[in-house]
């Protein structure tokens, strides 16, 4: 099928590659310029595993193009995703302007003699594609045929390629027969579950579920304080809740809080929908409290163990929100380096993947740069783990005890195993562990 996808960010440039890669030709919209052509060029603006190799494979097979056009991208093609970015406001409502825009670009250049699927790929808030067919209707010319699909994304950054081509579920809300079929075509070759709902219910799902995730996560968290008030273990609770099929056990992994594009956003966004609906969610109010307090309650450990923070050399391990991503954005690890410096320490940072992007987007101004762990750590007073990367687990820590000057860790991931570090002397805390 001839497919456009609108917006070339992690969620339009993963579905492009992959839906190319099942043979669909794929063109790419993007108004950045420079993005444009530096995919033109063969280079990828963000890091996710895999993702380079499959653009270039797909690029060169003719079946995945970029343009900065969005007539030249609507225009032969049966299906339209809007995959653009739907930023947070202040109030936690989601900011559909950017939606809005394109759903009047679409509008302008449909035409009478094809009918066309648009479909919201985007993290929207139910009803949005109510809105989405409103606006096309109304900017469009008469006669125009379409109709508005929901197909919300559930990939996760740093394994986003395999999430689009082995996916547990794929969602497709549709209110039109014809629709649903032809999305249903375009998935044909991804061989997973397909459930097909109303457009409603799909834009529902994907924010009850990350807010789910989310209420794992600081479920772990709260727990975690009981531990360590009781002399518990969180990790070996987790295992034995997670054992039970009902529950799982991904997700409760206790440390200084979630972060990252989807989870904030999407937490705020389901708030502000029920209350806008009328139906307040306190449950998801206490996730966000929880959540924010980790952070703060790590710091306070820090506090108690060098009493001052001024002046005191701090070594942070990790910048992106998770590992295997370059994705900085509302990352906790960022918050805590910021936090650092707003008490004069004297910070020095290192990320294998998000040092760059922490720098172009002035995240960690006054924080000093480290061109590896171990350089990170020279002379520190104190070494902070912020972010899991498998990395930092494999590095020598006997060499870091030599370079350090006080051998304390940090551990705000959990990362590491707390018998081994100790056996080499350090000063060891970790969340929930004794």
């Amino acid at each position: 099928m001839k497919l456009c996808i609108i917006g070339s960010g992690y969620v339009g440039l993963v579905s492009g590659a992959c839906f190319a890669d099942v043979g669909h030709q794929v063109i790419c919209v993007d108004n950045n310029q420079r993005k444009v052509e530096m995919l033109l060029r063969g280079e990828i603006p963000i890091y996710e595993p895999g993702l380079e190799e499959l653009v270039l494979k797909n690029v060169a097979a003719r079946r995945l193009k970029f343009t900065t056009s969005t007539e030249e991208g609507v225009d032969g093609a049966d299906v339209v995703f809007i995959a653009v970015p739907t930023p947070p406001q202040p109030d936690g409502s989601v900011d559909l302007s950017y939606i809005e825009q394109v759903a009047r670009e679409i509008a302008a250049v449909l035409k009478k003699d094809q009918y066309r699927v648009i479909v919201d790929k985007s993290t929207v808030p139910v009803k949005t594609g109510e809105k989405v067919a409103d606006t096309i209707r109304r900017y469009s010319k008469p006669g125009v045929v379409f109709d508005v699909v929901s197909n919300p994304e559930f990939l996760r950054e740093g394994c986003a390629v395999p999430d689009l081509m082995k996916p547990d579920r794929i969602v497709i809300g549709g209110n039109s027969e014809r629709a649903v079929a032809m999305m249903q075509k375009i998935y044909e070759p991804f061989m997973a579950p397909v459930l097909v709902t109303d457009v409603n219910s799909a834009e529902l799902i994907k924010h009850a579920a990350n807010s789910f995730l989310a209420l794992k996560i600081s479920y772990i968290n709260a727990v975690a304080r009981i531990c360590e008030a009781s002399g518990a273990d969180v990790e070996k609770v987790a295992d034995g809740i997670g054992m039970d099929r009902r529950i799982g056990r991904n997700f409760l992994n206790a440390g200084i809080g979630y972060g990252g594009s989807c989870f904030p956003k999407d937490i705020a966004a389901f708030i502000a929908i029920s209350d806008h609906l009328g139906e307040p969610f306190h449950l998801l109010k206490e996730v966000q409290r929880i959540n924010a307090q980790q952070r703060e309650r790590f710091i306070d450990r820090l506090r108690d163990k060098l009493w001052v923070l001024r002046d005191k050399r701090v070594a942070v391990w990790g910048l992106t929100f998770k590992p295997d991503t370059d994705d900085v954005r509302s990352s906790v690890a960022i918050d805590v380096v910021r936090d650092l410096i707003a008490e004069k320490a004297l910070v020095t940072v290192f990320d294998p993947k998000g040092m760059e992007k922490a720098v172009e987007f002035k995240l960690i101004e006054g924080a000093h740069l480290a061109t590896s762990a171990l350089e990170a750590v020279k002379d520190a007073d104190a070494l902070v783990i912020a972010t899991e990367w498998k990395e930092f687990s494999a590095v020598d820590f006997a060499r870091v005890k030599e370079l350090m000057h006080t051998p304390l860790i940090f551990d705000g991931r959990n990362l590491l195993e707390p018998a081994m570090v100790r056996a080499l002397g350090f000063d060891y805390t970790s969340i929930g562990r004794a």
